[in-house]
């Protein structure tokens, strides 16, 4: 098995161990974050109806042509800013943070620190 599977695996591995006791309600959806090695992506699910009730990610097109980021650090704290700002508009205050199998650290955190910012609490 080379390195790149290896760690996927390993990550999928996390992924699963972390789900096992995390689920959003509606009461408290679920702060998903996904990263690729260009873009970053955050969704807020509410499990028991199997529905996603806001996203955002780098994909989006008004974040493309508008923004320029230094960094991949400073997209994803733009990001979780701007997901915080979507679920405060849907009436969300409250979540629980599923960082899917990553670390904490580097750009997931960026993400939970921008969402904490704009009022998100965990």
């Amino acid at each position: 098995m080379d390195s790149a599977n290896r760690r996927l695996a390993l990550r999928q591995k996390r992924k699963k161990r972390i789900r096992k006791k995390i689920t959003g309600t509606a009461e408290r959806p679920r702060l998903s974050v996904f990263r690729s090695a260009k873009h970053i992506y955050s969704q807020i699910i509410d499990d028991t109806q199997g529905l996603t009730l806001a996203t955002a990610s780098t994909m989006e097109k008004e974040i493309r042509e508008s923004q320029t980021f230094e960094n991949k650090k400073a997209a994803a704290l733009h990001i979780g800013e701007l997901i915080a700002r979507r679920a405060k508009e849907k009436g969300i205050s409250d979540v629980v943070f599923d960082r899917n199998g990553f670390l904490y650290h580097g750009r997931i955190k960026a993400v939970s620190d921008g969402a904490r910012k704009a009022g998100l609490n965990f």
